[in-house]
């Protein structure tokens, strides 16, 4: 092998070596018009890169071109490189002032006087990165060695272009992640599959520890749920999530978890903050509530019971009827506020975190008719119509619970419903292993803002709308409470003027 193609071999290796150093593209480019000019023994050489945006080439390095190259952009097929850009083959000009595609306006800008150019197209897997060119070979003309050495040059250039590329790009979204991260209140931290740290902020850091490596770490004193195996998970859609630390002192962390794709892997990121003291607030807000209902009770039943007894010896015919009317109505207005007790008492229990249902095979044919009859003066003096068709569909649930839902449905499509007889459909479907109960009302419907808000504890869609403001607005929110004590989950349907439907979903073994 004679001793210049040696050099050369041995030039190219060193080519692909240093290339492969460099990461900051600046820096790397300056290296390949250096290398490329010793490649094929040129006095110098440009580098146009290709403006994707525009379809335009741009010179991003031109070693001693001066200011009026750092200026000039090239459509593709205008000039030489325009040419080699667009149709993404080599081009060797010995005698440049003889090809009408080369303008000497460079030339009379900087002082430089061009005699021969050979330009090569940078390509990456067929996607064009620039043109490389090598100018004014010294002491002869380019020839195929040359042009076959700086495609190989070129090759490499465009391998190492692309990643300093890549690596200015996670950088810049490193940068703008952390900046975004360092000023959020809330704890956050990206994580990849297996749940190690990628970045978190000084609040996930403040609530999980400084020597923060990964978020089984993070939790290790506390019960999460889901558990992270479950948060982890690449099929996981975004989900809710709860840890709790008892000792020494109480921490309760709540937060979010969503996928995250991390430059194509799957990862997760978690949102969350110290809820500690809304905790406590809820479960003083719980006892309270649960004691006041508690206490209620013992006067409520005096009330109800003396003033029953009263109304049962009471001769209407006899009676003045002031005092009839002022017993019977003690009587009412005591049995509907020891109605509402009730129904506060369950919701306290049931929204207890340790909260447990006791299920059983529970015929769907006998919770309806329960809850019906449970509800029969109410639907009489509403003169309501309830329309139900048997099933015979047997599911595992808790009995008492389930009744307690339906009940409150249909309750609340009879009530809201200003007209007179109003009509509630009662229906029930299997699909896939689930089942769907749903109560239909032909009512004033739900306004589109106040849909998700009527699942919220004591809210009720305001009296000018419904003309009807009785009970305390847990109904809604018990219903949704047992769902999700089933696994299941409840949806609402409503249009304005056309009426609401309400549908409880739950996972259960069904059998005909």
């Amino acid at each position: 092998m004679p001793l210049r193609d040696a050099e050369r071999l041995h030039l190219l290796l060193e080519v692909g070596r240093l290339l492969s150093s460099k990461l900051e593209l600046s820096e790397l480019l300056a290296t390949v018009l250096e290398l490329a000019s010793r490649v094929v023994d040129a006095e110098t050489a440009s580098l146009l890169l290709l403006d994707e945006k525009t379809s335009e080439l741009y010179f991003d390095v031109a070693l001693g071109l001066g200011e009026a190259a750092a200026k000039t952009r090239l459509k593709l097929g205008q000039g030489i490189a325009g040419t080699v850009a667009q149709t993404r083959k080599s081009e060797v000009l010995n005698e440049v002032r003889k090809d009408p595609r080369w303008s000497p306006k460079m030339d009379e800008k900087s002082g430089f006087v061009t005699r021969s150019i050979l330009a090569v197209p940078i390509l990456l897997k067929g996607r064009l990165l620039g043109v490389v060119e090598a100018i004014n070979k010294r002491g002869g003309a380019f020839d195929e060695a040359d042009r076959e050495a700086f495609e190989a040059l070129a090759s490499q250039a465009a391998v190492a272009i692309d990643n300093a590329r890549l690596f200015s790009s996670l950088r810049e979204e490193k940068f703008k992640l952390s900046t975004v991260f360092a000023q959020m209140h809330d704890g956050a931290a990206l994580t990849d599959a297996d749940g190690r740290i990628v970045i978190a902020n000084d609040a996930a850091r403040r609530l999980l520890g400084t020597e923060l490596v990964d978020l089984a770490g993070g939790f290790k004193t506390m019960a999460v749920t889901p558990s992270l195996p479950e948060l982890l998970a690449q099929d996981a859609p975004a989900q809710e999530f709860t840890a709790v630390r008892k000792e020494p002192t109480l921490l309760v962390v709540t937060g979010r978890s969503t996928r995250a794709d991390l430059s194509g892997v799957e990862g997760r990121l978690f949102v969350f903050r110290d809820n500690t003291e809304a905790w406590r607030q809820e479960v003083l807000k719980r006892s309270f509530l649960s004691l006041i209902s508690h206490k209620l009770k013992t006067p409520l039943a005096s009330v109800i019971g003396f003033s029953g007894l009263l109304l049962g010896e009471l001769d209407s015919d006899k009676t003045d009827p002031m005092k009839l009317k002022a017993v019977r109505n003690i009587y009412e207005q005591g049995c509907k506020v020891g109605e509402l007790v009730d129904k506060l008492l369950r919701y306290t229990i049931l929204e207890s975190p340790d909260a447990a249902i006791k299920t059983s095979a529970v015929g769907i044919d006998e919770v309806v008719a329960e809850a019906l009859n449970a509800l029969s003066d109410k639907i009489t003096a509403k003169q309501a119509v309830v329309d139900y068709r048997t099933t015979g569909l047997v599911l595992t649930a808790d009995r008492g619970l389930l009744v307690e839902a339906v009940k409150n449905l249909v309750e609340n499509a009879i009530k809201f419903d200003p007209k007179t007889a109003p009509t509630v459909n009662v229906r029930v479907e299997t699909e896939g292993g689930w089942t769907e109960l749903s109560v239909s009302d032909l009512g004033p419907g739900i306004p589109p803002e106040a849909v998700e808000s009527v699942f919220s504890r004591f809210h009720q869609v305001e009296k000018d709308f419904t003309g009807q403001q009785d009970g305390i607005g847990l109904g809604l929110a018990f219903v949704k409470r047992v769902a999700e004590l089933h696994g299941g989950k409840v949806l609402l349907q409503s249009q304005l003027g056309e009426g609401t439907t309400v549908t409880i979903t739950l996972p259960a073994r069904v059998t005909a």
